[in-house]
């Protein structure tokens, strides 16, 4: 019992930090709330804004913008796959983001199966588990429609094993699933508030943390 307690995957009680790494989400309101002070840096993060564009992004910029300046990840990329839009270069950069460290992955419309199947293909999935396995990204956001239990958990053991950042937005049917993330947030809009719902919290207990719009 003693060594198993002494496991850094181990999360014990009474402790006030988390034993996994974490980036500060840049939100006082947030880091209080999430273990360790921050998004977890070695798993998965699922986002299912009501939604899209009631502040899902600018969510994520302060914690984006802290690893574009290279602080630990000196020439890792940031990968965005399938986003619903073309990122706005200016808005980016206004957020501290270099562009150049940008790389967006727009798979084809075939489907989600090669992850499942085991088979090559340039689907989101795929990429997604790729860009995890390259070593060379420093975070990975990815807008997800469907995913099977066992694509998700590779996409976890990626994630952990390289300890890369890893959003994945999902629409709201996919909260009627268990998933191995280990944090899902649902992300509501109400006037100038953005009002974060803790679904599902490695180390800690759902709830509802609200905060200003940002800018």
């Amino acid at each position: 019992m003693d060594d198993l307690s002494l496991h850094p995957r181990v999360w014990k009680g009474r402790c006030d930090r988390a034993a996994w790494q974490t980036l500060p989400t840049g939100f006082a309101e947030l880091d209080r709330y999430l273990p360790g002070g921050g998004w977890p840096r070695d798993a998965l993060t699922e986002i299912v804004p009501e939604r899209y564009g009631i502040g899902e992004l600018s969510l994520l910029m302060p914690a984006l913008a802290f690893l574009s300046g290279g602080t630990g990840n000196a020439g890792h990329w940031i990968v965005w796959i399938d986003p619903p839009f073309i990122p706005y270069a200016p808005a980016l950069e206004r957020s501290g983001i270099d562009p150049g460290r940008l790389l967006l992955v727009h798979p084809p419309a075939d489907g989600n199966e090669a992850l499942e199947k085991n088979l090559p293909g340039n689907n989101i999935l795929w990429a997604v588990e790729q860009a995890l396995r390259s070593g060379s990204c420093a975070a990975v956001l990815a807008w997800l429609e469907s995913a099977g239990d066992k694509a998700l958990r590779r996409l976890q053991l990626g994630a952990e094993e390289n300890a890369c950042w890893t959003v994945l937005f999902r629409p709201g049917a996919a909260l009627r699933r268990s998933s191995p993330a280990a944090l899902r947030l649902k992300l509501h809009s109400a006037a100038a508030l953005v009002r974060v719902e803790i679904i599902k919290c490695r180390g800690s207990r759902p709830g509802t943390v609200a905060f200003e719009r940002p800018a």
